[in-house]
């Protein structure tokens, strides 16, 4: 089993693209695949419980079958930052609870596709990060970077904070999110690439159907 950390230099950068993608490629790499978000903010009653719409996808996406708990075993109906969710709902998330909930899948899939929430520094609760679990887990990193103004001092800031926690960055991705290309995208990603110390290993379009479209085709990984 491989297991993958997706982050972002932000929230909304297209992590669960990048994370379908990743797991699309590993499809076609002939690898059983099976996505998982840990914690998701902002999810639907429905009649079989709580569900988010992200973690929808990386279940749709996964080679390996698994009911919707073990995709995503920390669902919270308000889409906030989810310490303030967890408190509203009368929860509290801790390290431990994320640690048993990983292992319950780790021998499941010889790929698997960890989405975030949120950036990098992600509270769990009033004193823990979600960064301090993949700290826990020893996980390798891929860092998502959402092509738009500002996008230099995020990646960057990202970038260090990840190697700082003595996490190695094995790969990066740059999404573009608008419609219009950034001003300068070439530029910018030429920058970004002196600074990051790790393989650029997908450039991807923005895409306006992302339910129908082979993302895998945009990924340079071997898994």
């Amino acid at each position: 089993m491989k297991a993958f950390f997706i982050t972002g230099t932000d929230t909304d950068v297209g992590k669960t693209l990048c994370s379908r993608a990743l797991l699309m490629a590993a499809t076609k790499q002939k690898l059983t695949t099976l996505g998982y978000k840990p914690i998701a903010a902002g999810s639907e009653i429905t009649s079989e419980g709580l569900r988010n719409k992200d973690a929808l996808l990386l279940q749709a996406s996964s080679s390996v079958k698994l009911a919707y708990e073990y995709i995503n075993p920390i669902t919270l109906y308000q889409p906030i930052a989810p310490h303030i969710a967890a408190h509203l709902e009368n929860k509290l998330i801790q390290l431990p609870a994320l640690e048993d909930a990983f292992t319950r899948i780790q021998q499941q899939a010889e790929i698997i596709i960890i989405e975030g929430a949120g950036g990098w520094r992600l509270p769990i609760n009033t004193t823990q990060y979600l960064s301090q679990w993949v700290q826990h887990e020893k996980l390798p990193v891929i860092l998502v970077v959402a092509m738009k103004l500002g996008c230099l001092n995020h990646a960057i800031l990202t970038y260090e904070s990840i190697l700082g926690d003595g996490l190695q960055v094995v790969g990066w991705i740059a999404n573009q999110v608008q419609l219009t290309q950034m001003p300068f995208y070439q530029q910018n990603l030429d920058f970004i690439k002196r600074q990051i110390n790790a393989p650029l290993i997908a450039e991807i379009p923005y895409i306006k159907h992302i339910v129908t479209a082979d993302l895998g085709q945009y990924v340079n990984f071997e898994f």
